[in-house]
C-alpha cells in the first residue's frame, strides 16, 4: 500500500499535540523565525501633506490590521504591540518608535484571536477559529463581516513548534456554535514574548479573559428558570425610513442615506423584541461555570474591566437608537447595571469601551442621533456622566482614549455613515481643555480610504500609544490594508 507522503509529518505533529512538556519549557532545537511577505510598494514613512504629520508604516505584510479598537493591543509597560496579519500575530516594539525604524516580527505563527494579558508579558491567542482577532466580546455585530477587520477571515498557515513554543494546535471545529466563540474558540494559550515560552489557558475556550486570569465568559439562548425576569410585551417594528427621515421617501434621500436605512432595518430585527439571553462565567482556575445575568436582549461588545477582574462591561446590540445600549455585570451575577439611559427619542449611545484606569465607561453619544454629537462618559462609582461636544466632522466610527484621559482620538467616517459628513474622513486629535471643552487637531487625510466594511472596506480601530505620542490606525488607502503609526507632534 501506498502511504500520502504527509502521512509522517501528520503523525509526527499529532504525537507532539499530545506532549504534555510542550507548555513549560521552550522548544529544545529553536526553528528560525516565521518571516511575513514584503510589501515593497506601499509608502513606508511620510509626512500627510494636508496635515504636517508623519506617517509610519508598522506592517510589513499586506492584509495586516488592528485589533479591534477596544481589546487591548498594547503591553502593561506600553513598549509592545500587537496586530494581525495573514502570517499570524505579529508584534512590534514601539518605545523607539520614530528614531528607528519599526521591525515587527510573527510573534505566534498562525495565531488567531489576539489581546494583550493585562497584568502579565503574555499575549493571549487560539490557532484556527473563524477570524484573524476580535479576542474581546465583539462575537457579532451587525452588518459586519467577521474579521476584525470587515475582511474575510485569513487562512492560517502552518506554524513551526518553534514559533508557538511547542503549543499543539486544536482540533478543527473547536469554536462554540455560538456567536461569542466566533472570535477565537477552541483552547486557548499564553505567548510570553520576553521568554518565547507558551502555556495553555486551563478552562479557556475564547481570549476574553479578566485582567487576573480568573475569568472567561461566553453568551447563551436562555430564559430565566425562576421566571423573575419575564419577556418585554411585543413590539411592532416601525420602518427604519420613518426614524430616521420622517415624512421622506427613499427615493428622495441620497445614496449614502439609503444605504444607512438599510443597515439600520437589519439591526433593527434584533432590538425590538430579543430573544432570552445569558452570560456564562467560568472560573479559569477551577472550571466552574456559572450562568447568571439572565435578560432579553442581544448582548455583545462585551468587555473585562482592565483593573476590577470581576467586572463585565457588555451592550445591548441593534438599532442604537432604539435601545439601552451600555450595561455592566459582576461575575458573579450581581449588580447588573444600566449605565447610560436615554433621555430623548433618538438619542444614541454606543461603541462604548473602558478607560486605562478601569473608572470611566466611555461612549459615542448623540442627542439626537446625527445632530448633536458628543463623547461621553460616566463615573462607575459615581454615575455621574461627563460630556464633551463634537463638532460633526470631528465624528468617527470610534472613539478612544490616552491612559490619563487627557486625549481622545476618533477615526472619522465616510458619508454613509451616522454623521452624512462630506469632510469628515480624518484620524483626529483631541485635547482636553481646562473649561470642557476639546480641541480637534487633523491627523492623518483618510479621503483615500474606504470605510465601508463588507464591501471591501475597513474600520480603522485607531488607539492612543502608551505615551501618547502616537496613534495607531489601520488603513486600505494605499489599496491595501496595512497598520500605520500618525505622530501626534507636528512635523512642518
Amino acid at each position: 500500500m501506498n502511504l500520502p507522503r504527509s502521512l509522517p509529518l501528520l503523525l509526527a505533529l499529532a504525537a507532539a499535540s499530545f506532549a504534555p512538556a510542550a507548555f513549560a519549557q521552550p522548544a529544545a532545537t529553536p526553528t528560525p523565525p516565521v518571516m511575513a511577505v514584503m510589501d515593497t510598494t506601499t509608502p513606508s514613512d511620510w509626512i500627510d501633506p494636508d496635515t504636517g504629520h508623519r506617517i509610519i508604516r508598522l506592517s510589513p505584510e499586506p492584509g495586516s490590521s488592528t485589533l479591534y479598537f477596544h481589546d487591548n493591543s498594547y503591553s502593561p509597560q506600553g513598549d509592545k504591540y500587537i496586530f494581525n496579519s495573514p502570517s499570524g500575530i505579529m508584534m512590534v516594539d514601539i518605545s523607539k518608535l520614530g528614531s528607528t525604524p519599526p521591525k515587527a516580527d510573527v510573534a505566534v505563527a498562525g495565531g488567531r484571536g489576539s489581546y494583550m494579558a493585562r497584568r502579565t508579558r503574555e499575549v493571549y491567542f487560539t490557532r484556527g477559529g473563524a477570524g484573524p482577532g476580535g479576542g474581546g466580546g465583539r462575537g457579532r455585530r451587525g452588518g459586519q463581516a467577521p474579521g476584525a477587520d470587515g475582511q474575510p477571515a485569513a487562512t492560517a498557515p502552518a506554524a513551526p513548534a518553534a514559533a508557538a513554543a511547542g503549543a499543539p494546535a486544536p482540533a478543527e471545529g473547536g469554536a462554540s456554535a455560538n456567536r461569542t466563540g466566533a472570535f477565537g474558540g477552541g483552547e486557548v494559550f499564553a505567548y510570553n514574548y520576553d521568554t518565547g515560552v507558551t502555556r495553555k489557558v486551563p478552562n479557556a475556550t475564547r481570549t476574553l479573559i479578566s485582567a487576573d486570569e480568573t475569568f472567561t465568559m461566553a453568551t447563551i439562548a436562555a430564559e430565566d428558570p425562576t421566571g423573575k425576569i419575564t419577556a418585554p410585551p411585543h413590539r411592532e417594528p416601525v420602518p427604519q425610513l420613518q426614524r430616521m427621515f420622517p415624512g421622506k421617501k427613499m427615493e428622495e434621500l441620497t445614496m449614502d442615506q439609503q444605504y444607512a436605512v438599510n443597515k439600520e432595518e437589519g439591526l433593527a430585527r434584533r432590538t425590538i423584541n430579543p430573544r432570552g439571553e445569558a452570560i456564562i462565567f467560568t472560573n479559569l482556575k477551577t472550571g466552574e461555570a456559572k450562568t447568571v445575568g439572565y435578560q432579553y436582549g442581544s448582548i455583545n461588545h462585551m468587555q473585562f474591566s482592565p483593573t476590577d477582574p470581576n467586572m463585565l462591561l457588555f451592550c445591548h446590540e441593534g438599532t442604537w437608537h432604539e435601545v439601552d445600549r451600555v450595561w455592566t455585570i459582576r461575575t458573579d451575577g450581581s449588580d447588573m447595571q444600566l449605565r447610560h439611559k436615554r433621555t430623548m427619542d433618538m438619542e444614541i449611545a454606543g461603541h462604548e469601551f473602558w478607560s486605562f484606569d478601569g473608572k470611566t465607561i466611555w461612549f459615542d453619544l448623540q442627542t439626537p442621533r446625527s445632530v448633536d454629537f458628543w463623547i461621553g462618559g460616566v463615573n462607575i462609582d459615581t454615575g455621574k456622566e461627563i460630556r464633551y461636544h463634537l463638532k460633526p466632522e470631528w465624528w468617527g466610527v470610534h472613539f478612544n482614549v490616552s491612559r490619563d484621559n487627557k486625549f481622545f482620538m476618533s477615526d472619522g467616517g465616510d458619508p454613509t455613515q451616522v454623521a452624512f459628513q462630506k469632510d469628515g474622513m480624518w484620524i483626529n486629535f483631541f485635547r482636553v481643555q481646562p473649561d470642557g471643552t476639546v480641541t480637534r487637531e487633523k491627523l492623518v487625510n483618510m479621503s483615500k480610504h474606504n470605510y465601508v466594511t463588507g464591501q471591501g472596506g475597513i474600520e480603522p480601530n485607531g488607539s492612543i500609544t502608551p505615551d501618547s505620542k502616537w496613534v495607531i490606525f489601520s488603513g486600505n488607502m494605499y489599496g491595501v490594508r496595512h497598520v500605520y503609526a500618525v505622530e501626534v507632534a507636528n512635523s512642518k
